[in-house]
């Protein structure tokens, strides 16, 4: 979500900065900005703290900072997801607090802050505050920040970010800088990630929401954990943990991690999103390299996790259930497993929308394995849903992820860690189905556990998983027809997905892609539901998608498209080969290559990504970056 990059250097970080929020833009924003100090280079320079701000793209910021010619070696950045007050330049960060004076306004900025996450008791902290003199210039809960500190500053940046920090209830991280202190920026985070970047011979430190802010920058990172404020100085840094005391390398050891900067080249697709719609058999290849069969060491996750790969097997045996938990296109590949492990494994599987699970009572069981799917492994709904779990006594826990040093991978004893590379589009493709690609090998690992996949079934799913790639290219073939799709579905307003058994949360995911990137209104429902009541709905203007694989479900799916068809609905069919579903009025068929038995729902999700991107791309819509949206939601 929010980008933030900082930085205490010998020579001038602005261009680092701006280049950090470019490689961030990825995650969403709705405006941007940088402050640094200007006499952090040259002592005699005046201005104190100085910030350009934009509402813009990235690009026109750096216009700006070219244009006001601002250089400093000590500076903090931001990219804006607005949660609090609309997308406007007095709401971007980063925020000044001018002091309590009566014309403090009007003064040059006394504190400069950017941060993440929610500040759940802003409004409370805003009156008091204001109470005591301090002029709000904006409507974000970051400014309360700002004011905090300056309100607790004795000459200490550190003491006053520590102070401030105490009062502060929610989600955040938080750089900030002080007109009297040049050469320091101080950083914290409770609940939003945050890094430390460590530079070559002191040269720069730098602060980041992410690694990959720092690609090409630096590959030594310090992962800080919950609480930890982390004090930058030039040619040095140091960490004091949530407990206030100082912490050791051995407690935050520096980490090389080979951020893949280069994986921001478009090469010759129109879209991110497109590029990574058609980079899914390598990402699929790429997942499974080196599965040469179902062992424990496909789940033990980093090293620090400290599981030998017995371990995952002594957890399996345990275990008698499955809780899923998710949120968004992740949510859907766990509804898409449920079906995998109740029906493979033998195992009851319940899934859950990770924002509503910690809210509600339950009833915790401690033989359940608790496995999480993020594609950031960041989302904040999934971590607190993770923690709430583990502090209901689950302590089994596993996550599918993307990001191998991310915090649902620090946080989960176990992990499968995806190979899907960077993505850059808002909307998920290729991180989808390499979760499902994972989630299969989990029910596999589960079912031999458990004593229900003999070797030569395991034989035969593997190698059908390994022909995935082949399979994909084929489905990708089909795209001209899907283009031709697209063309009519931009003069629909509404669209209806269908589909049933473990292609309905396939048919969720269409309809989710369709609305994310082209504005559509679009439902899915399992088919059979279509009578109790979405048959309402259903007239010449309103296309109906469905997911038409040949299974045990194909004739009942049948019924529910003659249910259509007698009401003057349009059908337009993935169908497998051997359906016997053909052309005709009102019925549009594109047929998939093969018929792919368990896996189908990786093969038939395809073109319902690329119907969705192709419908966007005809209706002009800002395909990467939908409005509203963000990548990596780190707030809840």
């Amino acid at each position: 979500m929010c980008g933030i990059v900082g930085a205490v250097a010998l020579h001038n970080i602005v261009p680092t900065l701006v280049q950090g929020l470019q490689r961030l833009e990825y995650r969403g924003y709705d405006s941007c900005g940088v402050a640094i100090h200007a006499a952090s280079l040259d002592p005699t320079a005046a201005g104190g703290l100085v910030r350009a701000r934009s509402t813009q793209r990235v690009a026109e910021l750096l216009e700006q900072v070219r244009t006001e010619h601002l250089s400093g070696g000590t500076g903090i950045a931001h990219t804006r997801w607005a949660t609090h007050g609309a997308p406007a330049v007095h709401n971007a960060h980063p925020h000044f607090s001018h002091g309590s004076a009566p014309a403090a306004a009007e003064q040059p900025g006394r504190v400069a802050v950017v941060h993440n996450g929610i500040i759940e008791n802003y409004e409370e902290l805003r009156e008091r505050l204001q109470a005591r003199g301090y002029v709000f210039a904006s409507q974000t809960d970051t400014e309360v920040i700002a004011h905090l500190i300056e309100h607790h500053y004795s000459g200490d940046l550190f003491a006053a970010v520590q102070a401030s920090t105490a009062e502060l209830r929610g989600a955040y991280a938080i750089a900030a800088m002080h007109k009297d202190e040049p050469h320091r920026v101080v950083g914290t985070r409770a609940g939003s990630p945050l890094v430390l970047g460590v530079g070559e011979g002191g040269e720069a430190h730098f602060l980041a929401s992410d690694a990959m802010a720092l690609a090409g920058v630096t590959d030594q990172i310090v992962y800080l954990e919950e609480g930890d404020i982390v004090d930058l100085q030039r040619g040095r840094f140091w960490i004091v943990g949530s407990s206030g005391k100082p912490l050791t390398s051995d407690d935050r050891p520096v980490r090389t991690v080979r951020a893949h900067s280069g994986a921001v080249d478009l090469g010759p697709y129109r879209h991110y999103m497109q590029k990574e719609i058609f980079e899914q058999p390598r990402a699929i290849a790429d997942t499974l390299d080196g599965v040469a069969g179902i062992v424990p060491e496909l789940f033990d996750g980093p090293e620090h996790n400290g599981m030998p790969g017995a371990a995952a097997w002594r957890v399996f045996e345990q275990i008698d259930r499955v809780l899923i938990l998710a949120c968004g296109t992740s949510y859907y590949s766990g509804c898409t497993a449920r079906y995998w492990l109740e029906d493979i494994a033998g195992i009851p599987t319940q899934v859950e929308v990770a924002s509503e699970y910690r809210y509600r009572t339950s009833v915790p069981d401690p033989r359940t394995l608790v496995v999480t799917i993020s594609q950031s492994g960041e989302t904040a709904d999934t971590l607190a849903a993770l923690r709430h779990a583990q502090s209901l006594g689950m302590e089994h826990t596993l996550t599918i992820c993307n990001v191998a040093t991310s915090a649902m991978v620090r946080e989960c004893k176990l992990a499968y860690v995806t190979r899907a590379g960077v993505e850059i589009g808002v909307a998920s493709t290729k991180a989808f189905t390499t979760q499902l690609a994972g989630l299969f090998l989990l029910t596999l690992a589960l079912a031999q556990a458990k004593g229900r996949l003999a070797p030569e079934q395991e034989a035969e799913y593997l190698k059908a998983m390994r022909h995935l790639p082949v399979a994909l290219q084929a489905v990708l073939a089909l795209e001209p027809q899907i283009i031709a799709w697209a063309e009519e579905f931009t003069r629909m307003p509404n669209a209806l997905f269908l589909g049933r058994g473990m292609h309905y949360p396939i048919a969720l995911e269409g309809a989710l892609k369709l609305k994310e990137i082209s504005y559509i209104h679009a439902e899915a429902y399992p088919a059979g539901e279509l009578k109790h009541g979405p048959l309402a709905l259903v007239t010449s203007s309103m296309p109906v998608v469905t997911v038409a694989p040949n299974d045990a479900l194909l004739e009942k799916l049948k019924s529910n498209m003659q249910e259509v068809r007698a009401r003057g609905g349009v059908l337009y069919v993935l169908a497998d080969a051997d359906t016997r579903i053909a052309n005709g009025d009102g019925v549009h068929v594109i047929r998939m290559p093969e018929h792919y038995g368990a896996l189908s729902p990786i093969l038939h999700v395809v073109p319902l990504q690329l119907l969705a991107y192709h419908t966007a791309c005809a209706l002009g819509t800002d395909v990467d970056k939908p409005r509203n949206l963000a990548k990596s939601v780190t707030v809840e």
